[in-house]
């Protein structure tokens, strides 16, 4: 029977082993969200041929799974504001792990859309109380690095998760990746449920949560959230077809494509454990720095879409360059922002979260619309919107 552990006070916070394998845990929680999300990437054509539809189609995948998780977030958030937050991420994890089995069983299009929806109900639900939860474990000068901390998963998923199951759908199908994911995702279930606590919110806790919540009014919070609408947009714009960009703009092939796709995701594991101190000392101008950055990279890519006279040696060095600073300042951005609206609504970090995460989604939706829609014309057009 595990004991009911109430969200403890600053002073009774420390940073020990148990702690270290708590954050552990959600990070595992988050790689395999994560990869799970994703995974129509690095699938698209495996996907495309054995359903019998075509890519653009697939890509819609990451639209609608965004669309659920924008509409359902606060919602969700709101409905669970009263819960122990252990079992609001159980619940989540259970919802990724069913979903992952009717993906891989699914005999059509609709069926396999039908999994995605049931994943992304609980997606933004985990991504609003994962990094709350990480922080209330830690004292409050390391809450950043508690939050990075969970951001490696991420960083992770994108270095290990998402080519490990682009290589599955390419060699042995994507169903068996589905199943890898559902298998993995029932492992982190159960672990969260033996080494988390269970984690109720105090009396002072609960008069901010839910209803009684003022998000709306909170403007920091809301410029936050528009900021971070933004720049998920411009991201995913060309992150959909980020395979596309990286053969046609790079020029990279085959296996090597794989490992320059693995080079992004290192560059994101280092630019999250480097920042991380940073974030605690000196957040807004982390975060002005990894958004220039992350400029800088969209600019330089679309400078070689519309170059024709380069070498194929130039566009390789210079483009290999892009692609890893994209995956540095883009992971890094991510829990930067998040950290910053939990800031904003100190309160209530759970629901600012929730709205952070619900502004994450949306803009999720919005970019990889527009990036299906300028992919028909041309990939240039797609790297343009990004840097703009």
């Amino acid at each position: 029977m595990t004991a009911v552990t109430e969200i403890p006070t600053t002073a009774a916070r420390t940073w020990t082993p148990r702690v270290a394998a708590q954050l552990s845990v959600l990070a595992a929680a988050a790689f395999i969200y994560v990869t799970a999300e994703i995974l129509p990437v690095g699938a698209l054509s495996a996907i495309a041929r054995n359903l019998h539809v075509s890519i653009v189609w697939v890509g819609t995948l990451l639209s609608w799974y965004a669309l659920v998780a924008a509409l359902t977030t606060f919602p969700l958030v709101r409905w669970t504001a009263h819960w122990p937050r252990r079992r609001v991420l159980l619940l989540s994890l259970a919802c990724l792990t069913v979903s992952q089995l009717v993906s891989a069983l699914a005999p059509n299009f609709a069926v396999l859309a039908c999994g995605r929806v049931l994943c992304a109900l609980t997606h933004g639900l985990l991504w609003s109380v994962i990094a709350p939860i990480a922080t209330r474990l830690v004292p409050p000068s390391h809450a950043g690095r508690a939050t990075m901390s969970i951001y490696i998963g991420t960083s992770l998923a994108l270095v290990i998760g998402s080519p490990l199951t682009a290589a599955l759908s390419l060699m042995w199908g994507w169903r068996l990746a589905a199943v890898c994911v559902t298998v993995a995702a029932a492992v982190v279930t159960v672990a969260a449920r033996l080494i988390l606590p269970e984690m109720m919110l105090s009396a002072d806790q609960l008069q901010y949560v839910g209803p009684r919540a003022n998000h709306h009014r909170n403007r920091s919070l809301i410029i936050i959230s528009l900021i971070t609408m933004v720049g998920v947009t411009g991201h995913f714009v060309s992150y959909t077809y980020i395979v596309v960009i990286i053969r046609q703009v790079v020029g990279v092939h085959g296996a090597n494509l794989a490992w320059l796709l693995a080079a992004y995701g290192i560059a994101g594991v280092l630019a999250v454990t480097l920042v991380a101190r940073p974030l605690d000392r000196r957040p807004r101008g982390a975060i002005i720095c990894c958004i220039a950055g992350l400029t800088a990279a969209f600019v330089v890519l679309t400078a070689l879409a519309f170059a024709g006279h380069l070498s194929a040696t130039t566009a390789l060095v210079v483009g290999t360059g892009a692609i890893v600073l994209w995956g540095a300042m883009a992971t890094a951005v991510t829990p930067m922002l998040q950290s910053a609206a939990m800031r904003a609504g100190a309160d209530d970090p759970d629901g600012a979260s929730g709205l952070y995460v619900t502004a994450f989604q949306v803009g999720i939706m919005a970019g990889s619309l527009a990036g299906g829609l300028l992919y028909e014309r041309n990939v240039a057009m797609m790297l343009t919107a990004s840097a703009g």
